[in-house]
């Protein structure tokens, strides 16, 4: 096992890397910018590069190669978030960030950032299969420990909405690029999907945990055959863009969407709607939609969306003249 001593080390010396994105580093200038000996620096490069950093060493001194690996040091520091965030724990490989999320729930871990470079097994919504490429997706969940049930607490309609509005706004905020969002929970960019959301939730009487899950096609998308009409943001940048300021954008506009519910839900739920329809076209589209009917069993329906409410769902406006509300943990529109 690693020292704490050697992992804070190495920290410093990545965070001086990082922020230099452009020219060399001379060793002897590494050293004092990380506030470490020179004779650490080397130690310092090797362990960065056993956790899959890839540092380029050249006669003229030492860069990062960009993009960058995803760091909970990164990504936390002078991040600023009052709840989402508050720790971060980032993996080579998981099965599925969720269920890292999940088990950390008995621990009490509220607030915790899960983020991998892959899944073995991501899930999205209806036990659908998450694909990404190892190494190009934002792959994150966030626990909210103890989180309280019933009517003052976070419902799992405008905790998905909430979701996906911070991750197309995060995106903006990190990259410039404007997505728009349909939905449940699909984050699109040039009408193709660049990112989903899942919300989980689990526990009953008077609190719940709930485990934010989120992926972003960030410099890679899927296959065709695993993932039809997908896209990634760097294809619409034009450049492989970095991971580590889009985490922290999403993680602070979650952290907004989560506070505002909690402090004052009535105003936060009207500005959730505003924002949402902003950037939602679906609005007087016909679409086709799957949900249990009254008896439970799937049913089919068709017809004009009328409204996107975070607590109500999708109104829709059925072709026998009747509207039927819509929710997001037992809905699916046809592709």
């Amino acid at each position: 096992m690693t020292p704490p001593y050697a992992t804070r080390t190495a920290d410093r010396v990545l965070e001086a890397l990082y922020d230099r994105p452009e020219g060399l580093f001379p060793p002897e200038e590494l050293a004092r910018a990380a506030g470490v000996s020179r004779e650490q620096i080397d130690a310092a490069l090797d362990h960065l590069s056993a956790v899959g950093h890839e540092i380029e060493r050249t006669p003229a001194g030492l860069r990062l190669a960009r993009p960058v690996r995803l760091n909970a040091h990164l990504i936390e520091r002078g991040l600023g978030t009052r709840r989402v965030g508050r720790s971060v724990l980032c993996f080579g490989e998981v099965d599925s960030t969720n269920d890292v999320a999940w088990g950390a729930a008995g621990q009490g871990a509220d607030g915790l950032g899960v983020l991998a470079e892959h899944q073995r097994r991501g899930r999205g919504r209806l036990g659908r299969a998450w694909a990404s490429p190892p190494g190009a997706s934002l792959l994150m969940s966030v626990l909210l420990h103890g989180t309280v049930a019933g009517p003052a607490g976070l419902p799992h309609d405008a905790l998905t909405v909430a979701a996906g509005l911070a991750v197309a706004e995060g995106i903006a905020d990190a990259h410039r690029l404007r997505c728009e969002l349909k939905w449940p929970n699909d984050v699109l960019l040039d009408g193709s999907k660049a990112a989903g959301v899942l919300v989980e939730t689990a526990g009953g009487g008077a609190q719940r945990d709930v485990v934010v899950g989120l992926g972003v096609n960030v410099n890679a998308a899927p296959s065709a055959d695993a993932a039809p009409r997908s896209a990634c943001l760097a294809d619409a940048a034009g450049h492989a863009l970095e991971r580590i300021p889009l985490a922290r954008a999403v993680l602070r506009r979650l952290d907004g969407w989560v506070a505002r519910l909690s402090d004052d839900r009535a105003r936060a739920l009207d500005e959730l709607h505003t924002g949402w329809l902003a950037r939602c076209g679906m609005v007087n589209e016909r679409v086709e939609a799957t949900a249990p009917g009254p008896d439970g069993k799937p049913r089919r329906y068709v017809g004009r969306v009328l409204d996107v409410s975070p607590l109500e769902g999708l109104a829709l406006a059925l072709d026998s003249g009747t509207t039927v509300r819509l929710h997001a943990d037992r809905a699916t529109l046809a592709r």
